[in-house]
């Protein structure tokens, strides 16, 4: 089955897999992770099962590392020409909603890309770190776009990007704290020759056709190799954003430290109000706005149902 999608210069076709389908495409790749390695992978409003991870992550996997493997061959090429050897990481951009479970999917095809034998480097790296400080979009008057396309240092981010793409030995992230829910001063993560970089964020997908005409001289997506989109129905989106925000009243929010200790003192049904009010006036406006507008320009569609199950992949042709 295909499935169409609006790109850059029109549309784009995709095979369809049921999850049954795509399962088949595992072939023989073993599987490499156990239930407590899963475990330590998913996220806090997440129950992924080891047969998704066999049906899903594996086939994905797999893939993934026919691509990378193909770049390091002719990379390799390039390199016996020109006599230069030069270390290139292959960039995989993943992004969707805020609580579709991009961290989830990162960190289980880190584990699994890390286990094969021609790329057992591999990092991730979240956009989050390239947030301006929270007293910058206070200037900016932006607190209530944090995680819209104006509240990234753009710069700094295609900066990082291009010195990963251009074989640097250390390239250097900021870290964000969710805790604080700022920038972490004076604190950088550093990337030293990764084989793979996942590159994970609301707005990675963003091509020149998402700006009427006036698109940056370059952009996040320029650098990528291989995009993924994770995706969901808005009213699961919504339930599982509301869902996670209970679960880290009882949990982050409990901390004096966390910027939103405040919330931890509201009942069941207040912290439901304030998190559907979040929900409604800043992630569904980005997700319309910003978010689901590049979906179509992914790669590859990972397509959600109830409890996080992936229902359905679409690659493109």
């Amino acid at each position: 089955m295909q499935f169409a999608a609006q790109g850059e210069h029109g549309p784009l076709e995709y095979f369809d897999y049921q999850r049954s389908e795509w399962a088949q495409l595992r072939q023989s790749v073993p599987m490499t992770l156990s239930e407590d390695d899963l475990a330590k992978l998913q996220g806090i409003n997440e129950d992924v099962s080891l047969s998704q991870v066999v049906d899903i992550y594996l086939p994905l996997s797999r893939l993934l590392n026919l691509y990378v493997k193909s770049r390091q061959d002719r990379r390799e090429v390039i390199t016996n020409f020109l006599g230069n050897k030069q270390h290139v990481p292959y960039i995989i951009g993943v992004s969707g909603s805020v609580a579709v479970g991009k961290s989830t999917t990162s960190r289980i095809l880190q584990a699994l890309l890390s286990r094969w034998p021609e790329h057992p480097k591999v990092d991730i790296v979240t956009t989050d770190g390239f947030l301006y400080p929270l007293e910058e979009l206070k200037k900016r008057g932006l607190i209530k776009r944090k995680g819209f396309p104006e509240s990234y240092d753009t710069k700094a981010l295609l900066d990082f990007v291009a010195r990963l793409k251009s074989g640097r030995d250390v390239v250097s992230a900021p870290i964000y704290s969710h805790l604080s829910y700022d920038i972490l001063p004076e604190q950088f993560v550093e990337v030293r020759q990764p084989d793979i970089v996942i590159l994970e964020g609301l707005n990675v997908l963003q091509n020149r056709s998402d700006f009427d005409g006036n698109s940056p001289r370059s952009l996040i997506s320029d650098f990528l190799d291989f995009t993924i989109f994770v995706d969901a129905e808005m009213d699961l989106l919504r339930r599982w954003y509301i869902e996670r925000f209970l679960r880290f009243r009882k949990g982050a929010f409990a901390d004096p430290q966390s910027y939103f200790h405040s919330y931890a003192q509201l009942d069941q049904k207040q912290a439901t109000d304030v998190a559907s009010g979040i929900w409604d006036s800043i992630n569904e406006v980005n997700l319309l706005e910003n978010i689901n507008p590049t979906r179509g320009h992914a790669d590859l569609i990972l397509e959600k149902g109830d409890n996080h199950q992936i229902q359905r992949v679409r690659l493109r042709k």
